[in-house]
C-alpha cells in the first residue's frame, strides 16, 4: 500500500481526504495510522467527503502530552472539526478510535450526525481490564510487543496475509511515546463515556467480528441496546481488524449507516 499524501492543520494534525459531499471523519486504532482506512476511503469517497485522520502521536500528527486521558483525545477531535470548519459530521472510529468517536457523540451533541464504532470496547470485565492496564504499563516502560497484539487481532492463521504484514509494519514503526500515551488512555477509557449512550440520539452503529476476543459481540450489543437509535452488526468469522479483513462487507454496512435518516437529540 502506497503512503498517502497528507495535509496538516494549524494544530499539527495530519489527515487525508477523498471525495466530496457530506463529511465522514475516520479515526483509526492505537498503533495504526490513517492508511488503515484505505478500503473505506476508496469506496465511500464516491458519495461522501471522507477524511481519515492520524491520531495524536501516530503517523504525522503531533502527540498529546504524556498522561493525556481519553477526554483529551476527544477534545483533540473537536479541535480538528473546528480546524476543518466541519459544523456537522459523521464520525466512525476503530478500536481506540471507536472510544474517541463515542466520546465525540457524547460530547458534541447535534454536531454529530451519525456515529459508528468498529470493534469498540465497553465496560471490560475485571480480568480484561487488568490485562490491558498491564500492557499499558509495559508499553510505558518501553516494552513494545508487536506480535502479541497481532495474534489477538488476526488469530494464528493470518501471518502470511498482506493485511497482517501491513499492520505489523505500522505497529513496528509507531512513535513509542505517542503509542504509550494513546494506549494508556485506551486502557483506562472503556467506561469513560459508557453511561452516555442513552443520551445519544443519532444513528449509532456498533460493528465487530464474531471472533474478536477483546471488542466482543456482547459489548457491541450492549452499547446498541443502550442507544436509542443504536444497532449492532456482527461479521462472522472475523476478528479485530474487520475493516481490512472484510472490507467489502464493512463498506456495505457503513454505506447503509450513512444512508439512515439523521435523528436529532
Amino acid at each position: 500500500m502506497k503512503a498517502v499524501r497528507r495535509s496538516h492543520t494549524k494544530n499539527g494534525t495530519a489527515y487525508a481526504e477523498q471525495g466530496a459531499g457530506e463529511p465522514l471523519v475516520l479515526v483509526h486504532g492505537v498503533g495504526m495510522r490513517l492508511e488503515a482506512w484505505a478500503p473505506q476511503m476508496a469506496a465511500l469517497g464516491d458519495s461522501h467527503r471522507v477524511i481519515a485522520v492520524d491520531m495524536p502521536g501516530h503517523g504525522e500528527s503531533r502527540a498529546l502530552p504524556e498522561g493525556a486521558s481519553l477526554e483529551a483525545f476527544v477534545e483533540w477531535l473537536g479541535r480538528f472539526f473546528d480546524d476543518l470548519d466541519l459544523e456537522r459530521v459523521n464520525v466512525a472510529g476503530h478500536s481506540m478510535g471507536a472510544l474517541i468517536a463515542g466520546g465525540a457523540a457524547a460530547t458534541f451533541g447535534a454536531r454529530i450526525a451519525r456515529v459508528a464504532l468498529l470493534n469498540g470496547v465497553y465496560r471490560r470485565d475485571a480480568a480484561a481490564s487488568a490485562a490491558v492496564i498491564d500492557r499499558a504499563r509495559e508499553i510505558r516502560a518501553g516494552q513494545i510487543d508487536v506480535d502479541g497484539p497481532l495474534l489477538r487481532w488476526f488469530g494464528t492463521d493470518s501471518q502470511e496475509s498482506d493485511v497482517y504484514r501491513l499492520t505489523h509494519r505500522w505497529l513496528s514503526s509507531v512513535d513509542r511515546g505517542g503509542y504509550a500515551t494513546a494506549y494508556a488512555a485506551f486502557a483506562a477509557g472503556d467506561s469513560t463515556y459508557a453511561d452516555c449512550w442513552p443520551n445519544v440520539g443519532c444513528p449509532a452503529l456498533f460493528l465487530t467480528g464474531t471472533d474478536d476476543p477483546n471488542s466482543t459481540p456482547a459489548m457491541a450489543q450492549a452499547m446498541a441496546d443502550a442507544a436509542p437509535a443504536g444497532y449492532a452488526v456482527l461479521i462472522d468469522g472475523h476478528r479485530h481488524m474487520v475493516n481490512l479483513t472484510a472490507p467489502d462487507e464493512v463498506n456495505a454496512i457503513l454505506s447503509d449507516w450513512l444512508a439512515k435518516p439523521e435523528e436529532m437529540k
